[in-house]
């Protein structure tokens, strides 16, 4: 369930007025949400998910508030599910993404501060769930988004599935469908 307090801010933020691929960003913040929610992840990541675009993202320009304003989403979700949504937004998806599978330390970029550094397991583990619910939750909606992104999602699966829970991963394959070689 979500927090109505929670959900009533992402609405007077604006949400529900951005366009998204598949309809409002609202509806996409509560899809992405909703499926780490079914996949069985913790209060924590949950929350990052219904936040996880609210500083905008490196595949999405749209952002609800500057980064100067972090402490308000502090406040609302607490801390640990602010440094997810942070640290979501803060990716570097084409120097970070490419990594996986072919390095044991995915060297992380932030393209706010242009930081490089390695994140503990455990973040590593919520960025790459966070990811997968992110991506199919627009999949799902939209054949177009699979036709285009689909290849390059099924080989990011296959090489984050060690980071991935398994409803996660199957979730990917169910999707998707399996990667090829």
């Amino acid at each position: 369930m979500i927090d109505h307090v929670i959900f009533e801010r992402l609405r007077d933020l604006g949400a529900g007025e951005f366009e998204h691929l598949n309809g409002t960003l609202l509806s996409h913040l509560i899809g992405t949400h909703d499926l780490l929610h079914r996949w069985g992840a913790n209060e924590v990541l949950c929350k990052a998910g219904l936040y996880h675009a609210v500083y905008g993202t490196d595949g999405y320009d749209g952002k609800l508030l500057a980064l100067n304003e972090r402490l308000q989403i502090q406040k609302l979700v607490g801390s640990e599910s602010e440094e997810v949504i942070y640290m979501y937004c803060a990716c570097d998806r084409d120097f970070f993404w490419p990594q996986f599978g072919m390095v044991k330390n995915p060297v992380f970029r932030n393209r706010f501060s242009c930081e490089e550094y390695v994140l503990a397991n455990d973040a590593l583990k919520k960025f790459c769930e966070l990811t997968a619910a992110n991506e199919l939750e627009i999949a799902g909606g939209s054949t177009q988004f699979i036709d285009q992104y689909g290849a390059g999602l099924r080989s990011l699966s296959m090489r984050m599935k060690p980071y991935l829970s398994n409803p996660a991963y199957d979730f990917f394959i169910q999707t998707l469908g399996e990667a090829n070689g």
